[in-house]
């Protein structure tokens, strides 16, 4: 697997090695020894993944931008293995000097791309295709108590989700999200997360 590193320490892109032929194609979706050789160095850590979700959606459903509230933080390794997605990662650490900031991938059946979103980060996604398939590992279980998120439709963000306002789809619980300036992040960049 090719580990890219994006404009924000920590958040990473995976390409896994797809193996094709006539018949079609063959890859690891995950090896843990080779997450803990290739990214855990860059990392600072290992990461021991506990749960995998699934969701399914159709175009323009907006999924975010979602984190869990210390001590349940959760790192993500997603992936979309039908259709496409853009996938976002928001830096939400207080005192970090990319706070508030984002990195944004497209993730697609045909690329086969994987997005690490660490601790002390919003996730969320919109789709593009048709439908979605979307799966990702969590290295914490979901702890609904400490659900929390910011707004997926604030624009301070600059986010540009590649969806017409009147096609996205959102959560009723998503619309209520606070914006980034009334936000009170839980996290701390000089806190330790893991």
């Amino acid at each position: 697997m090719n580990v890219i590193k994006t404009a924000i320490d920590g958040v990473l892109i995976i390409e896994p090695k797809v193996f094709g032929d006539a018949r079609g194609y063959f890859f690891e979706s995950f090896s843990q020894r080779e997450f803990d050789e290739k990214a855990a160095p860059i990392l600072g850590h290992t990461i021991n993944f506990v749960q995998d979700n699934e969701s399914m959606s159709s175009y323009g459903v907006m999924r975010g931008l979602h984190f869990q509230r210390p001590p349940f933080t959760q790192s993500k390794l997603v992936r979309c293995v039908k259709g496409a997605v853009l996938d976002v990662a928001v830096d939400i650490r207080k005192g970090s000097p990319t706070y508030g900031q984002h990195v944004a991938v497209e993730l697609t059946e045909d690329n086969h791309r994987q997005f690490f979103v660490p601790r002390g980060f919003a996730h969320g996604f919109a789709v593009l295709s048709e439908t979605a398939v979307f799966q990702y590992k969590c290295d914490e279980f979901y702890h609904p108590e400490s659900d929390g998120g910011i707004s997926i439709i604030d624009d301070s963000l600059g986010i540009d989700w590649r969806i017409p306002t009147d096609k996205a789809l959102l959560s009723e619980k998503d619309t209520k999200h606070a914006m980034l300036k009334d936000f009170d992040s839980p996290f701390d960049i000089n806190a330790s997360l893991y």
